[in-house]
C-alpha cells in the first residue's frame, strides 16, 4: 500500500505570516531605524551654506541645550497633561459602565443599544469633531455668545485662554474614546467565569465587593492593554489639537492659547513641514525623545498591572 503524504501545516502558517512581516519591515521598522539615523545628523547654518555633522548635536543643542528653548519639554508637558485629563475620567467612566452593563444581578435591558450610542463618537472622524467643537467655542460661536451674555467670558471668548483650550481638547478626546474603552472592558468582564460571581452572591458579597475582589483582579490583562495603548495613542496626539487650532499652521510659542495646546507631534510636524532640509534632524531627535518617554511609561504600566507569581515577585 502507498503511504499517504502528510500535510505540513507549519509551512502554511509561515506563508500567512509573511505579509505581516513585510508590512512591519517596510512601514514600521525601516522608518524607525531611519528616524534614529536622521536624529544623529546635525544641520547648522554657516552663512548661506548648511553644514552637516554626524553625532549627538541635535540632542545636545535642542533637547538638553538652550538652543531649542526647552520647547520639546514644554510640548511634552502639554501632551502628558492632555492625556491625563482625558484618560482618568475615561477609564473611570468606562469601568463603571462596563460593570453596570455586565452585572448578572440586574441584567439591564437594551444594553446593546446603549453601547452603540456610547460608541458612536468613536466612529465620527476626528476632523469633523474638532471643527464642530471649534465652531461652537470660537469667538463668535453659539456657546461662547451665550456664555458671554451671562458675563462669564470677555469679548475674546474661550480660546484665548490657555486652560480653556486645554480642557476642551481633553474633553473631546474623552468623549471620543470612552465608548471604545468601555467595549473592551465589557469583553474582558464577560470572559470572567460567571460561577465566581454566583458563588460570591451566595456568600452574601455586595456588588461593590464583587467588583473590587473579583472583577478588577481578573481584569488586569485587559487593563494593561488599555493603559498601554492609551498611553501610546495619547502621547502621539495630533489631529484634534492641530485641527482645533483653526486648522492652520501652528505658530510655536507665540500666543498663550497655542502654547497650551502644542503637543509633541505638532512640534515635530512643524519642523518637518518648514525647511525640512535643515530641521529634519531636529524633528527626528524630538521623535526619539517621544519614543523613549512612551516606552518608559508603557513599561511602568506593564509592571504595575503585571500578575505576581506565587513567591510574591
Amino acid at each position: 500500500m502507498k503511504k499517504k503524504k502528510s500535510v505540513e501545516h507549519g509551512k502554511y502558517g509561515v506563508l500567512f505570516a509573511v505579509p505581516f512581516f513585510v508590512v512591519f519591515l517596510v512601514f514600521q521598522l525601516y522608518p524607525l531605524i531611519y528616524t534614529f539615523y536622521n536624529s544623529l545628523i546635525y544641520s547648522a547654518k554657516n552663512g548661506r551654506n548648511i553644514t552637516e555633522s554626524f553625532g549627538f548635536g541635535n540632542f545636545k543643542n535642542y533637547v538638553f541645550g538652550d538652543l531649542g528653548g526647552g520647547e520639546i519639554w514644554k510640548a511634552l508637558g502639554v501632551t502628558v497633561v492632555l492625556w491625563i485629563l482625558n484618560f482618568i475620567p475615561q477609564i473611570l467612566l468606562s469601568l463603571l459602565l462596563a460593570a453596570w452593563f455586565t452585572d448578572i444581578k440586574y441584567k439591564l435591558k437594551g444594553n446593546g443599544i446603549y453601547k452603540v450610542i456610547m460608541y458612536m463618537p468613536n466612529i465620527i472622524t476626528a476632523a469633523t469633531i474638532a471643527v464642530l467643537f471649534y465652531s461652537m467655542f470660537e469667538t463668535n460661536g453659539p456657546i461662547t455668545s451665550l456664555v458671554r451674555k451671562w458675563g462669564w467670558v470677555g469679548k475674546d471668548g474661550f480660546l484665548k485662554t490657555g486652560w480653556a483650550s486645554l480642557i476642551i481638547i481633553a474633553f473631546i478626546q474623552f468623549w471620543m474614546w470612552y465608548g471604545n474603552t468601555m467595549i473592551v472592558l465589557c469583553a474582558g468582564i464577560m470572559g470572567i467565569n460567571p460561577s465566581l460571581y454566583e458563588a460570591a452572591m451566595v456568600d452574601g458579597a455586595s456588588s461593590r465587593q464583587q467588583f473590587f475582589q473579583i472583577t478588577l483582579p481578573l481584569l488586569k490583562p485587559i487593563l494593561q492593554y488599555t493603559l498601554v495603548t492609551s498611553a501610546i495613542g495619547g502621547l502621539q496626539m495630533y489631529d484634534i489639537p492641530a485641527l482645533f487650532n483653526d486648522g492652520g499652521p501652528v505658530v510655536l510659542f507665540n500666543g498663550q492659547a497655542v502654547n497650551s495646546t502644542t503637543t509633541v507631534m505638532m512640534l515635530i510636524k512643524n519642523y518637518t513641514a518648514v525647511s525640512p532640509a535643515q530641521n529634519l534632524g531636529r524633528a527626528a531627535s524630538y521623535s526619539i525623545v517621544l519614543f523613549v518617554v512612551t516606552m518608559i511609561i508603557s513599561l511602568i504600566f506593564y509592571k504595575l498591572t503585571q500578575d505576581k507569581t506565587n513567591d510574591g515577585r
